[in-house]
C-alpha cells in the first residue's frame, strides 16, 4: 500500500466512522492528465447517493486541512457495488459461502485466477469450490499468493 493512500485512510477513518460508514477502499490513480483519489465506502443495508455526496463533503473537508495529496486529483467517493474488493480478514470471513474472484501471484494447477464459492478461510489459506469441467472441487490458495479479490455476482 502507498504511503499517500496510508495517509488518506488515516485522516477520513475517523469522519466515516462518526458517519456510520464503512471505509471499503482508497485508490489514488492517474488517468491521462487527471489524478483520481477514489473513496469506497458502505453501510448496513447499502449507501445511496446521499451518503456518497455527504461523505464526499465531509472527506473534502478534513483533506483540505491537511491534505498528503500535492497535486490537483478529483475526489470520488462511491459504493464498491456488486463485485466489492476483499482486502482483510473480516471481509474474507463475510465471504464465506459466497461467490469470489481471486487473481494470484504465482498460479495454482496452471491457473492464476479462480472463480468459485469461498468455503473457509483461516490465517494461510482459503479453501474454495469451483467447477472443473462437469465436476467441482475444493482448491486451497496460499493466502500470500493472492493478488486481489473480491466477491463475484456470477459463477
Amino acid at each position: 500500500m502507498s504511503k499517500i493512500i496510508q495517509q488518506v485512510e488515516a485522516l477520513i477513518q475517523p469522519v466515516l466512522t462518526d458517519l456510520n460508514y464503512e471505509l471499503v477502499d482508497v485508490e489514488f490513480t492517474k488517468e491521462g492528465k487527471d489524478h483520481f483519489l477514489r473513496v469506497s465506502i458502505d453501510k448496513e443495508g447499502g449507501v445511496d447517493l446521499n451518503d456518497c455526496t455527504l461523505a464526499s463533503e465531509k472527506i473534502s473537508e478534513v483533506m483540505d486541512e491537511n491534505d498528503p495529496i500535492q497535486q490537483m486529483y478529483y475526489l470520488d467517493v462511491a459504493s464498491p457495488g456488486a463485485e466489492r474488493p476483499i482486502k482483510n480478514e473480516q471481509d474474507f470471513q463475510n465471504a464465506v459461502n459466497k461467490p469470489i474472484f481471486v487473481s494470484l501471484y504465482a498460479p495454482i494447477e496452471s491457473e492464476k485466477e479462480w472463480l468459485g464459492t469461498l468455503q473457509a478461510v483461516n490465517e494461510e489459506h482459503i479453501v474454495m469450490e469451483v467447477k472443473d469441467k462437469a465436476k467441482t472441487k475444493n482448491i486451497e490458495i496460499p493466502r500470500n499468493k493472492i493478488a486481489k479479490a473480491r466477491h463475484s455476482v456470477m459463477l
